[in-house]
């Protein structure tokens, strides 16, 4: 008899790696945005532009919660991770 091994992946500790990751592009991409958030002439664009990146991180977290197993928690996560 041969020794099989099986691969058990915990989807709640999954979710929170990728919710870790989720939350680290975010920060990445409002970074440049909170300091044009600071400058008179520039702080209308950069608060719509932060927005638009809230609902994208918004979205991904709604996936990333309602995902049951890890290829739709990969599928969900930011671009290159």
């Amino acid at each position: 008899m041969g020794v099989h091994s099986v691969i058990t992946i915990n989807v709640a500790k999954a979710k929170e790696i990728a919710h870790d990751k989720r939350r680290q592009a975010r920060t990445v991409e409002f970074a440049p945005l909170d300091i044009k958030a600071t400058i008179p002439s520039e702080a209308t664009a950069a608060e719509a532009a932060r927005q638009v990146v809230r609902d994208k991180y918004a979205a991904m977290q709604t996936a990333i919660d309602a995902a049951t197993t890890t290829d739709q928690i990969k599928a969900a996560m930011p671009q290159g991770e």
